[in-house]
């Protein structure tokens, strides 16, 4: 009789065991077949695609395009600070940007561009096209130099095409 007690008692502890495992197993794949119906609910996901903000804005106001950049070089009021990066442009005048960080990126469209100022704290680096060719130039901070037009034996018509900041 003890025996039979015994392999009873054995047989429902291993019974409760793999009640627990089918269990545990089906409560974690449960989620992820449940997970489309619920997430159709839900409003999308939010991915970042580094588009500058009121893009469109600046190019009706300022002439200028700005597409992407990772955040740490935006446009400023030359008359906001000291220090600031400035772009010179025959059509559009000057255009100032504050980089913060130690890095920064930043692609845009400025036409007519013959001089650069770098900020305080940054080293730039700027590309420049004309006519289906590169001009890449480097810019120390608090360095005044001539790009574009200004460093073209052809003095052809530049388009500021990017930044790129380091400190």
């Amino acid at each position: 009789m003890k025996l039979v007690r015994r392999a009873l008692a054995t047989t429902a502890a291993a019974a409760a065991c793999i009640a627990v495992a089918v269990t545990t197993t089906y409560a974690s794949e449960a989620p992820s077949r449940g997970t489309a119906a619920v997430s159709a609910d839900l409003p999308p996901y939010v991915t970042e695609d580094f588009r500058y903000p009121d893009a469109t804005r600046i190019q009706a106001e300022l002439g200028i395009t700005l597409k992407r950049g990772d955040g740490h070089i935006t446009l400023a009021d030359c008359a906001s600070a000291t220090g600031l990066m400035e772009v010179y442009s025959r059509t559009k005048g000057k255009i100032c940007f504050r980089a913060t960080g130690k890095t920064g990126h930043l692609s845009l469209e400025i036409p007519a561009v013959y001089g650069m100022k770098g900020d305080a704290a940054h080293q730039a680096d700027v590309t420049l096209t004309a006519e289906g060719s590169k001009q890449n130039v480097t810019v120390a901070p608090n360095e005044w130099k001539g790009v574009g037009e200004a460093a073209d034996p052809e003095r052809r018509d530049h388009v500021l095409v990017e930044i790129t900041v380091s400190s």
